[in-house]
C-alpha cells in the first residue's frame, strides 16, 4: 500500500530528546517499511526516515527558531498532504483534529491515533461535526470522554525488539522519567524515595512553562546526591539509566492516554510502580510487571517488594505485548479495512 503518515511539527522524526509520539511515528514507519509498503512521512525537514520524507516545514519547532507561528506550520502541513492525497491508498494522521475538514473532502481513507488527553472541552463538539471520521485510541480508557467517536480500534504502543537491552541485576536506585509538570508525579516520586531511603535519578526536561514549577517545588529538593537531576536523555543514554534501575516511579496524578515510558521500563527488565491511573491498569500487570498502586503509602511498600519480580518475565512479558512490529501489523490491518470500505484497491 501506499501510505501517507502526518507526524506534528513540534518535534523530528525521531525526537532528538523528549517527545513520545514522534518516537511511536518513528518505529511504525520502519516497520511499515519492513512490511514492504510506501510510506511517505509528512514531517518536518531535520526527520531522519527509511521512509520517504516530505518536509513540509524546516526544522522541529521546540528545538528550532524561537518566534515561529506554529499554525503556520501546521497550514503547510495541512496544504501538503491536501495536494498530494491522491497519491495514497490511506493517510494516517497523528495531528489531531486539524487536518479533518481537508481530510473528510479527499476521498481517500484515512484515520487518525489520537495520542493525547480527550477529557477537553469543545472536543465533544469535532466528534459532532465529523461523526464518520475514523479514529485509534492508543488505550481502553483514553476512550472514555469521547466514547461517540467512530473508535475503529484500540492499538497500544510498541517499539522495537532491539532498542534495549534488558539487565537481569537488581537495580541501585529508582528512576523518574518524563516532563517535569505536577501531574506527571515529581514530588510524589521525591517523597517516595527520601521515605524507602533510596536515590532517586530524575531524568526529565523542564517544559518552559513550568520554569517556575520546577524553582518553586523540585529544585529545593535536588541535591545532586540522593536526589539527582540527570536532564534529558536521548535513546542512548536511557538503556543504562533504566536498566540500573530497581523501579521506575510513575506516580501520574492525570488520565495518562499510555505512557511509553512504562514499556520503555519493561524492555530494559525494569519493574514499573505506577498509580492506578489513566491506562496504567491496561499496561502494568500488577505483581508481573511491577505494581499497581494507590496512593504514596503503598507506593513504599511496593519498592520494598520490587526486588522479588522477575526481571526476565518483566522482559518477556514486554516482548510478548509491546513490540512495534505487532503495532504495525495492527495498523495494517486497519488500513487494508479502511481501502476495502473506500472501495480502493490494496
Amino acid at each position: 500500500m501506499r501510505i501517507a503518515q502526518l507526524a506534528p511539527l513540534a518535534e523530528c522524526v525521531p525526537p532528538k530528546l523528549y517527545g513520545g509520539t514522534e518516537r511511536v511515528i518513528a518505529w511504525l514507519v520502519d516497520e511499515l517499511v519492513d512490511l514492504g509498503h510506501d510510506v511517505t512521512l509528512f514531517a518536518s525537514g531535520d526527520s531522519s526516515t527509511r521512509a520517504k520524507l516530505h518536509a513540509v516545514w524546516p526544522r522541529a519547532l521546540r528545538l528550532g527558531r524561537r518566534g515561529v507561528d506554529p499554525n503556520a506550520a501546521s497550514a503547510m502541513m495541512i496544504e501538503a498532504i491536501a495536494r498530494r492525497a491522491r497519491d495514497f491508498d490511506v493517510i494516517h494522521s497523528h495531528v489531531d483534529w486539524l487536518p479533518l475538514p481537508v481530510l473528510s473532502r479527499t476521498g481517500v481513507p484515512f484515520l487518525t491515533t489520537m495520542h493525547g488527553r480527550l477529557d477537553l472541552q469543545g472536543l465533544s463538539n469535532v466528534i459532532g461535526t465529523f461523526p464518520q471520521a475514523p479514529f485509534v485510541s492508543i488505550s481502553a480508557n483514553q476512550r472514555r470522554p469521547l466514547p461517540d467517536a467512530n473508535w475503529i480500534a484500540t492499538i497500544p504502543h510498541g517499539l522495537p525488539r532491539d532498542l534495549f537491552r534488558p539487565s537481569y541485576e537488581n537495580g541501585s536506585y529508582l528512576a523518574f522519567l518524563g516532563r517535569l509538570t505536577a501531574e506527571k508525579g515529581p514530588e510524589a516520586a521525591i517523597r517516595i524515595a527520601r521515605a524507602v531511603r533510596m536515590p532517586l535519578r530524575i531524568a526529565a526536561k523542564i517544559p518552559r512553562g513550568e520554569t517556575a514549577y520546577f524553582k518553586k517545588k523540585l529544585e529545593p529538593e535536588i541535591d545532586g546526591h540522593n536526589i539527582q537531576l540527570v536532564g534529558e536523555v536521548d535513546e542512548v543514554q536511557k538503556q543504562p539509566f533504566l536498566d540500573g534501575a530497581a523501579a521506575l516511579l510513575f506516580p501520574i496524578d492525570w488520565p495518562e492516554p499510555f505512557g511509553l515510558v512504562m514499556i520503555e521500563a519493561m524492555a530494559c527488565g525494569t519493574p514499573v510502580i505506577a498509580y492506578r491511573s489513566g491506562s496504567v491498569p491496561e499496561v502494568v500487570e500488577d505483581d508481573v510487571t511491577g505494581f499497581i498502586v494507590d496512593g504514596e503509602e503503598q507506593a513504599i511498600e511496593a519498592v520494598k517488594e520490587v526486588v522479588r519480580l522477575d526481571r526476565r518475565k518483566v522482559r518477556a512479558r514486554f516482548e510478548e505485548r509491546f513490540l512495534a512490529s505487532r503495532m504495525a501489523t495492527e495498523y495494517e490491518s486497519q488500513y487494508r479495512e479502511l481501502v476495502v470500505r473506500g472501495g480502493r484497491c490494496a
